[in-house]
């Protein structure tokens, strides 16, 4: 595994700074702390793009929605944790699987109400952005966070996260975003399988995933060719799923598939102006269930 931050997280919080660019009523998500977690790279790269604003669409059309897609992905499993904290019962604690740059301890802070918000992820990724909050987050909203830093690959992650103060018997919510596709097909059902072995049921987990468009057309060619070039910051693309096999691949690990969203219904219920989303990414929403028969183990 790495042992530098991630290059894709940071991508992603470039592409959250980068919507503050747009009018508020045709942006997909708000998020004001996104550029301080930005390198040197990243602020000249949100300079750039705020002098060719106009022609941000035409930039969405050649990049074939891949960073619309990050965006909704995001914007959807925010939406998936306001409604797990304001139903009864609520989830009274959340975790976030590979967190990288993300804010929503302090974009949510009001909602989460004090609610305990565990950030897991790599060292180096968790460690650049603890440096960063202690020098701009001075002003920030309370938070009740703790970081946990772990490798999926090679580590237990429930072990920190229990050292951390997490309470297994507590309604959660989960979030695993920009993840999965990254781990190989072990660490993956190692990490589903944990979840469901350390959530109380009715806990949820919001989780995207990439998978292999099979269109023999051009399009779909440079889909299977676009994610492999994410070998060029050091990052594989590894393992994907297609959304007809999750009821059972995830049921087998104790999980209920409550809601599901391709592409087209992103663009269709997330994304305000209809920009194009990438297709070969689609995001889920999951239940833990302990009735659920044929729980294979890892």
């Amino acid at each position: 595994m790495r042992d530098r931050p991630s290059r894709t997280a940071e991508a992603v919080c470039l592409f959250r700074a980068r919507e503050q660019l747009r009018p508020e009523p045709a942006r997909i998500l708000t998020d004001p702390y996104a550029q301080v977690f930005l390198s040197p790279t990243g602020r000249l790269g949100l300079r750039a793009a705020a002098a060719a604003a106009p022609l941000a669409d035409a930039a969405d059309r050649l990049s074939s929605g891949l960073e619309t897609v990050a965006l909704a992905r995001h914007a959807l499993l925010d939406r998936w944790l306001l409604a797990a904290l304001d139903e009864e019962p609520a989830a009274t604690q959340v975790v976030i699987l590979g967190a990288g740059y993300d804010t929503r301890a302090w974009r949510h802070a009001q909602a989460l109400a004090g609610r305990p918000i565990f950030e897991v992820d790599h060292p180096a990724t968790a460690r650049r952005k603890a440096r960063l909050v202690a020098e701009h987050g001075g002003d920030w909203p309370v938070t009740n966070r703790h970081v946990v830093e772990v490798d999926f690959e090679v580590e237990d992650f429930t072990e920190a996260l229990l050292r951390a103060g997490f309470d297994p018997s507590l309604r959660t919510l989960w979030t695993c975003e920009g993840v999965t596709m990254y781990l190989r097909r072990a660490a993956v059902i190692r990490t589903l399988s944990a979840i469901s072995a350390h959530s109380a049921a009715g806990s949820r987990l919001g989780l995207d995933w990439w998978f292999l468009l099979d269109d023999p057309d051009l399009r779909a060619t440079m889909m299977r060719v676009s994610a492999g070039l994410l070998s060029l910051l050091g990052e594989h693309i590894t393992f994907g799923l297609h959304p007809d096999d999750a009821p059972d691949f995830l049921g087998r690990r104790g999980f209920r598939v409550r809601e599901r969203m391709d592409a087209g219904a992103l663009q269709r219920h997330v994304v305000p102006d209809g920009r194009p989303v990438y297709p070969a990414l689609w995001v889920c929403l999951a239940e833990v269930d302990p009735t659920l028969p044929d729980r294979w183990s890892p």
